[in-house]
């Protein structure tokens, strides 16, 4: 049924697109008296985030009536099929909304433009290095990184308090054993340390395991990607299982959910904490009950120190558009620092930009916002960003694997020899 949906879904976007496609009688993307037509794919979802962009789409037009932006809604659930669809028919929307993680394809296939010539020098220096390094494929820059999400404890005040553990900041989160030892004094009682929703296990364990030290995926000396699980790649994927399987002190029931799944039984009292993405903090606001205290957390750090992989969201631009150097333009205005801060307030995330990330209303202690501005230095871009065969070593490969050990279904060696081994024969088809 599922299925069916996102095909159902994917084909009511490319009609949409289709429909709105190409206007002008010359066929470049001009009406009759020369003004330019661009079309801006959004994935926002949450109406905050819909409303801000559609209103900055409404203030560029207004000042730029010689290149009007088109807002055409996308989804993220069949981004990927929608795109591909549409640079293969000759229809890609100008600018494009989406992830990093997903623009390798794309980018290494020439659907994407290379935005070096038309980036201008306050946008190149306005977001940190790191960044970039997510949109940087073989030479080309294909992507703005412009909005990033960090994971978080997200924890039930009144029980953490209660349970007398130190309280971690920023500056000096808890260990990874010493997390460990919070959720089993936080256990007991019909209750659960935490939970962990690993529906998709696998960005997850490979983000947070750069604290711990791992890495998984290596360059060799010819700079073909290959797998080898090191101690460091053991940190993060050991403590939950064994959290999971020796403490009992996370819910294996959680395993298969999704963030949202597990929301009631966190306010119900089933779970003391939750790690989550940052954004998840306006779902708990919009649902959690009257007078429930809940506060923000950083994720433990290991040996790799307080960092977390990352893939920011993007704007890109097809390399089919007649109009590179406008598109560019409208993202530039897009992601003005107060633009921005526009945008991340909407999609309750952090955004890229330095000056965006100093605003006041980014570090205010209401709602954790503060925490989260804290952790931005220590994002990193995620481990596979730019490993071509990383999305059928993550679908056929990693995500069974990663499932069955964490169940406890098989041992820290089977997993490490399915990851690697099996890893490596699928990473060698794309890179002969």
């Amino acid at each position: 049924m599922r299925a069916a949906l996102r095909r159902a879904a994917t084909a009511a976007v490319v009609l949409a697109l289709l429909l709105t496609g190409c206007s002008g009688g010359d066929g470049d993307g001009r009406d009759a008296d020369g003004t330019i037509r661009l079309r801006f794919q959004s994935l926002a979802w949450q109406k905050e985030s819909a409303d801000a962009n559609k209103q900055l789409v409404k203030e560029w037009n207004a000042a730029h009536p010689e290149v009007r932006v088109e807002y055409v809604q996308g989804s993220w659930d069949s981004v990927h099929d929608q795109l591909l669809t549409s640079f293969e028919g000759g229809e890609a929307p100008d600018i494009i909304h989406d992830a990093s993680d997903d623009l390798a394809d794309f980018a290494y296939g020439g659907y994407l433009a290379d935005l070096r010539p038309y980036l201008s020098a306050r946008l190149r220096a306005d977001i940190p290095e790191r960044s970039w390094r997510t949109t940087t494929f073989g030479e080309g820059v294909h992507g703005v990184p412009f909005l990033q999400e960090p994971r978080v404890l997200i924890a039930n005040t009144k029980l953490l308090k209660a349970s007398g553990a130190r309280i971690p900041t920023p500056e000096r989160p808890w260990s990874w054993k010493e997390f460990r030892q919070v959720t089993k004094k936080l256990s007991g009682q019909g209750r659960y340390g935490v939970a962990w929703p690993l529906k998709e296990p696998v960005s997850v364990t490979l983000n947070l395991g750069l604290s711990g030290g791992g890495q998984l995926f290596h360059r060799d000396g010819d700079g073909k990607a290959v797998l080898r699980f090191e101690p460091g790649d053991g940190v993060v994927s050991g403590t939950i299982y064994d959290q999971v399987n020796t403490d009992r002190s996370a819910a294996r029931s959680a395993l298969g959910m999704g963030g949202s799944d597990a929301l009631p039984g966190f306010f119900g009292g089933k779970y003391a904490m939750l790690p989550l993405g940052f954004s998840y903090r306006q779902q708990i606001i919009q649902q959690a009950p009257e007078g429930f205290d809940w506060t923000v957390l950083p994720m433990p750090a290991g040996a790799g120190g307080a960092v977390q992989g990352v893939s920011p969201q993007t704007l890109s631009v097809a390399e089919e558009s007649p109009h590179k150097k406008e598109a560019v333009a409208f993202i530039d205005f897009l992601l003005r620092p107060a633009n921005m801060v526009r945008l991340a307030r909407g999609d309750w995330m952090l955004p890229t930009g330095t000056e965006a990330l100093a605003d006041p209303s980014l570090r205010s202690a209401e709602h954790g916002w503060a925490v989260g501005t804290a952790l931005a230095e220590g994002l990193r871009p995620a481990p596979a960003q730019s490993v071509r065969g990383y999305p059928e070593w993550k679908d056929k490969v990693a995500t069974p694997a990663y499932q069955e050990f964490y169940s406890g279904a098989i041992d820290a060696d089977e997993l490490r020899e399915r990851l690697v081994e099996d890893g490596n024969r699928v990473l060698a088809r794309y890179q002969r």
